[in-house]
């Protein structure tokens, strides 16, 4: 990818590439490309999920940390 996307444009286009491939009116080649374009997606889409659960686990942890503290 040449630039930084955000999630919903690579799933945007990861869902756009699905539909083209399961159309299957393109040619074995384009097929592969489109195929190896989607792991890519589909691997960056991954990693972000990945980061915003980390996140979200890590902020949690504050909330019940801070909680503790005032019980």
């Amino acid at each position: 990818m040449e630039k930084e996307m955000k999630f919903e444009e690579a799933m945007a286009k990861l869902s756009e590439i699905v539909q083209t491939l399961e159309r299957g009116d393109v040619s074995l080649d384009d097929s592969i490309g489109l195929f190896e374009e989607g792991m890519k997606l589909s691997k960056y889409c991954a990693s972000i999920l990945e980061k915003a659960e980390q996140k979200v686990q890590f902020l949690q942890a504050e909330v019940n940390e801070d909680q503790a503290e005032h019980a």
